[in-house]
């Protein structure tokens, strides 16, 4: 945690202050929906006056890229062009798609080489929030800048004021405002990622959020870094939950918003302070190293309302198939490695040479790979039982389907909640549960981006 500073640190450092899944029973568009990005290299004021631009790369010149947002059951159809000087991928974070779509090269596509562009094409069987982001050199483009909004609205939308996205970045920046040329050091892959000393609010330091007294907000939160995790503090305000990685939750009221690398947590949050009041938006996540993320700011005229709001609705799920824990197949998978930990086969010599710190089931893979960890019938049910045996969070990721995340450390989750990130704390065992129902290659990894790279990647096939 030795790179881990607050907001203000960079400030105070440089002496400044195959076929389609099934979908709901909703009308389907004639034609998808057609958008196109460009991944460029840009300059953007991150840190803002008096530091110079940052070189970044982004998407149509801006970070985050273009919020694309469409309805339930919609197609979409992405044409990406690629203007860096490197080969790049779109992977579409959490949506149910076919896997020639997921935008994980070499397994499920040819990179899209400097010049050439790649048309994405798929349904949104799931309303919620999501995000896209390359799973091509991903450490560096993502810690760069490259990723962007999906969201999928519901046809019954919740009744709120407004509608708002936070995407939460993370940067390594120098005394000049450039970024950190370190991507990949041994330090950072084999201890906690690569955590930044700045941190913004849809690719700028904010210092404030503006709101109106009475108003009902929904703010959906997308953990865009590559390493470090957020954990919230709305000072003054009651968030309640309504979804997480973009799928309905029970509605509950927490003290802490907690978002490891790739989550996405939707909030409600009811402005119920009076008009003038400021109050703190507080990143506590790591002991003794908080710091204030932006205030939330409320406008000087009347209450929009004065009655106290009314309880919020639980959103109707998703047509995610449940799994038969009855007949489920069950595996375990076990991590290792990093530092402070043990990785079968791998010594500290083999470490450095072959830059590999972590391993699932003794396998590390430090590239995208076919072949596979698990190999699943499709249309069973799964059970998989994690293990985190290292002294690290790991943020377990699986592409192309969502879980259940059905006990930890033994006890049965409260709200037995599905998700497709799954945050494990040292130590840490964790249930989960799907239906492989969507046939592919797909990848299971830790989104600590730096643990990826180190060996945290494998295959699970779904035949």
């Amino acid at each position: 945690m030795k790179h881990h500073f607050s907001r203000r640190a960079f400030l105070a450092a440089t002496g400044a202050c195959s076929g389609m899944l099934a979908l709901p029973d909703i009308a389907r568009p004639v034609t998808p929906r057609d958008f196109v990005l460009t991944a460029a290299p840009a300059r953007l004021p991150l840190v803002g006056p008096p530091h110079p631009e940052t070189d970044v790369w982004c998407y149509d010149g801006q970070i985050p890229g273009p919020e694309i947002r469409v309805r339930q059951g919609d197609s979409v159809r992405v044409r990406v062009e690629n203007r860096l000087s490197e080969p790049t991928t779109v992977h579409w974070h959490g949506v149910r798609l076919p896997n020639a779509m997921d935008g994980v090269p070499h397994l499920t596509q040819s990179p899209i080489s400097p010049g050439e562009t790649f048309t994405y094409e798929f349904a949104c069987p799931d309303a919620g929030t999501f995000w896209y982001h390359p799973h091509q050199h991903s450490d560096v483009q993502i810690g760069r800048g490259l990723y962007g909004p999906l969201i999928v609205e519901r046809h019954d939308p919740l009744p709120i004021d407004r509608d708002i996205t936070w995407v939460l970045g993370d940067w390594r920046l120098l005394r000049d405002a450039s970024i950190s040329n370190d991507f990949g050091n041994m330090h950072d892959v084999s201890h906690n990622g690569r955590v930044g000393n700045t941190v913004t609010i849809n690719g700028r330091v904010r210092e404030e959020f503006a709101v109106r007294a009475g108003e009902r907000l929904r703010l959906r939160l997308i953990n865009a870094a590559n390493a470090r995790i957020f954990g919230l503090n709305f000072e003054g305000h009651r968030p309640q939950i309504i979804a997480l990685d973009g799928q309905p939750v029970e509605p509950h009221t927490v003290e802490q918003v907690i978002l490891g690398p790739a989550m996405r947590v939707d909030v409600v949050l009811d402005c119920e302070r009076e008009p003038g009041r400021r109050c703190r938006v507080i990143d506590s996540f790591y002991s003794h190293l908080e710091y204030r993320l932006l205030d939330i700011a409320y406008g000087g005229e009347p209450p929009l309302r004065q009655s106290v709001q009314s309880r919020v609705p639980r959103l109707a799920d998703n047509p995610v198939p449940e799994p038969d824990l009855t007949t489920a197949q069950r595996h375990l998978i076990t991590l290792e490695g990093g530092m402070m930990g043990m990785m079968r086969g791998i010594d500290m010599r083999m470490m450095m040479e072959r830059r590999v710190a972590w391993a699932m089931n003794g396998m590390a893979s430090t590239e995208h790979v076919p072949e596979p960890l698990l190999t699943l019938k499709r249309g069973s049910s799964c059970v998989l039982e994690l293990s985190n045996e290292t002294a690290w969070y790991h943020p377990m990721h699986l592409h192309g389907h969502s879980f259940r995340v059905l006990s930890r450390n033994g006890k049965p989750t409260r709200y037995r909640e599905w998700q497709d990130t799954v945050l494990l704390e040292p130590r840490e065992r964790a249930e989960i549960a799907f239906v492989a129902d969507n046939p592919g290659d797909w990848m299971f990894h830790c989104h600590i981006l730096e643990h990826q790279i180190g060996g945290m990647m494998a295959t699970i096939r779904v035949l």
